[in-house]
């Protein structure tokens, strides 16, 4: 069979925009649900709990979908307000927004495959952040504090440019655009879950989606590429400020599992070919472990949702290779962590490698 490239294309961009609609309602629900309970509590240095408490405090709100319990932790940490144990095991437990494409809309595997995945991940990455969090809280291990950033970075790069033609189209046209195409995918995404569609509009969902990829990867790469010095840690100053970010987030999201559907389904089904990677990856079980792990510890969230897309894409690929990428990663919350503490946050990402890599084989032998 011919291969049409600019059809293969289009479907990806599809298939990509078709989740980013799902995406959008959990990443921006998630963030104005934060910003609330921030303006409530006006102080989050205050210590959460007694010390004894860190790792499961950590652990739980690591396991809440997105990067946004592992930037407030980083932030908590750098005052000595939780200990290095529910540091850990925050990063430990946290999916990033690779939790988003598991929960998201997908035509590649069963809304039931996905939650299932989901739920096990979670189990584990609460029940390893624990223990390890305990462990180390226990021995007393803390690297020594490395303060090398103490200025306050809030909205620094959007009052720089803010008569920028380029900050014209990040802060309001292409903000907007999304915010109204994802709003619109949103209904149709939930109905895709059950795999379900709104039929009326079918067409028009369709080239939509593929126009809210692609919105997405240049709101996404002009920001990344204009605002050099940007991170997702900026306090959230006001309503406006929490939901740039959050579209900021929604564009990340979208980029990358476009990216990541294109590669591994050019990968599966043109360059080698469904049947051989589907022999592959069954004889291979322990390098694609590897693998994962590898790809889940590169700082950001990207690593992740390029494992959980194949997770959901490839045939038989391995649920142990999923749990090694989501304890390896430590999602967005490592950007705060590195810039104000850079020993302690490549102490936590090594750990958080080797943890991801003994839990993960450990899974794989009881039959995950």
């Amino acid at each position: 069979m011919e291969f049409n490239f600019s059809s293969f294309f289009l479907d990806n961009l599809e298939a990509a925009g078709a989740i980013g609609g799902y995406v959008s309602l959990s990443i921006i629900g998630f963030a104005l649900i934060s910003f609330a309970i921030k303006k409530r509590n006006n102080n989050v240095s205050v210590q959460i709990g007694p010390k004894w408490t860190h790792p499961i405090i950590g652990s739980f709100l690591g396991a809440i979908p997105g990067c946004g319990a592992t930037i407030l932790v980083a932030s908590i940490y750098k005052n000595k307000n939780i200990s290095f144990g529910g540091l850990l095991a925050t990063f430990i437990s946290t999916l990033g927004e690779g939790s988003f494409v598991l929960l998201g809309a997908s035509n590649e595997a069963s809304v039931a495959g996905n939650l299932k995945a989901y739920i096990i991940i979670t189990i584990f990455g609460i029940v390893t952040g624990v223990v390890f969090g305990y462990f180390f809280d226990i021995i007393g291990f803390r690297a020594k504090s490395e303060n090398i950033q103490q200025k306050n970075n809030e909205d620094l790069n959007l009052s720089k440019t803010k008569n920028t033609s380029v900050s014209i189209f990040v802060q309001k046209l292409g903000f907007y655009v999304i915010l109204v195409m994802a709003i619109f995918l949103a209904p149709g995404s939930i109905m895709a879950l059950w795999g379900g569609e709104i039929e009326a509009i079918s067409s028009l969902t369709y080239w939509l989606s593929i126009s809210l990829t692609i919105t997405c990867i240049i709101f996404y790469y002009i920001n990344k590429f204009t605002f050099k010095d940007h991170d997702c840690y900026f306090s959230y100053s006001n309503v406006k400020s929490t939901m740039l970010h959050a579209i900021l987030d929604v564009a990340m999201v979208v980029t990358y599992v476009f990216i990541g559907l294109f590669v591994a389904n050019y990968v599966i089904d043109v360059l080698v070919g469904a049947d051989t990677f589907d022999a592959w990856m069954t004889s291979s079980v322990h390098l694609v472990i590897l693998i994962a792990a590898l790809i889940g510890v590169t700082p950001g969230c990207g690593g992740v949702i390029a494992v959980a897309v194949a997770f959901i894409t490839i045939p038989n690929f391995p649920m142990a290779a999923l749990i090694a990428a989501a304890i390896s990663t430590s999602g967005d919350g490592i950007f705060p962590l590195l810039a104000e503490n850079r020993k302690d946050g490549f102490i936590v990402s090594l750990l958080g490698l080797v943890i991801a890599l003994v839990v993960a084989y450990l899974a794989l032998v009881i039959g995950f």
